[in-house]
């Protein structure tokens, strides 16, 4: 026989399991010192993650996600200031976010050697982002490696 409430009706929800709760978007903050970049990033992340945040530099990501604690980064690499690698560093370093992918227009072996000694986890090629983006994000985010198939030849052995 089904549970009623006082007034004889079955109630709508009983309870709801963990597994058919709702999961909500990884939260993201991302950094590019080109505006339409950022746009464009944003809008391609859009139906998967929730991006709470946008910066144009090294610098104002840092702040950013001190202020946002977000679930994980995108970086471009090359930015005035402080540049890509460096802040992704710093977030890895503090503990603070350690789902960092950068993302970048170079396939510069050097680059991808210091992101990884910074203990980034995922390095996407720009050219690459429409398909690869995403993935590397959830790859990272689950704790895992990803670098684009335009870097990979670079990868130390």
């Amino acid at each position: 026989m089904a549970m009623r409430d006082v007034t004889g009706e079955p109630p709508a929800v009983l309870a709801q399991s963990s597994e058919d709760a709702p999961r909500p978007a990884p939260r993201v903050v991302l950094a590019d010192d080109h505006p339409e970049l950022l746009a464009e990033t944003q809008s391609l992340l859009e139906p998967d993650f929730e991006v709470v945040c946008l910066a144009t530099g090294g610098a104002a990501l840092l702040r950013a996600v001190l202020e946002a604690k977000p679930d994980g980064v995108v970086s471009d690499v090359q930015m005035p200031g402080v540049n890509g690698i460096e802040a992704g560093s710093e977030i890895v370093r503090q503990g603070l976010c350690g789902a960092v992918v950068m993302l970048s227009m170079y396939n510069d072996p050097q680059l991808l050697s210091t992101a990884l000694e910074a203990g980034i986890r995922g390095y996407v090629l720009k050219e690459d982002a429409g398909e690869e983006l995403i993935p590397a994000l959830r790859a990272v985010l689950a704790g895992n490696k990803y670098f684009s198939r335009g870097v990979r030849s670079a990868l130390p052995d």
